[in-house]
């Protein structure tokens, strides 16, 4: 018997890895990311044993890097992720995903009232609260738990 560990996932030549999603919100992270529509190739993994989340998934994209903007939209839903990038087999860069003190764009606004749902313009939040993940609206103030949020 060996003692060389096997890779459960293909290695990837050059692309991006996502790790230490939680598993409940892997299919959410493949939505935001729009990688159903997506060529490359891609190696979507679940339930994986974790020390940290019990279980995680992991994604691996083959040729494709991500703004700051999309990693953005991760953070509200998995904020602790990390992101690798890999070039020649290699990890050149480790991201911690971490969401940002504003966030435009990305989250409804649950106030119905809000000028954000009633005119077409972009929401606007601000992070007051990152231990305990609290918006608040920049135009009507309402604050909203990012565990309840709605995504745009």
């Amino acid at each position: 018997m060996s003692n060389k560990k096997e890779l459960q996932v293909a290695a990837l030549e050059n692309g991006t890895v996502i790790d230490h999603i939680p598993s409940d919100k892997l299919f959410t992270v493949v939505s935001l990311l729009d990688l159903q529509h997506l060529d490359s190739n891609i190696t979507i993994g679940n339930n994986f044993e974790s020390k940290k989340l019990g279980k995680k998934g992991i994604i691996k994209i083959a040729n494709r890097f991500f703004s700051d903007e999309e990693i953005s939209r991760l953070s509200v839903v998995a904020p602790n992720m990390k992101l690798n990038i890999i070039r020649n087999y290699e990890v050149v860069e480790k991201k911690e995903v971490v969401m940002p003190d504003e966030l435009k764009g990305i989250v409804r606004c649950n106030n119905p009232k809000c000028i954000t749902n009633n005119e077409p313009m972009q929401t606007w939040f601000h992070l007051i609260d990152k231990e305990h993940g609290i918006l608040k609206c920049h135009y009507c103030e309402k604050e909203q738990q990012v565990d309840n949020i709605k995504l745009i």
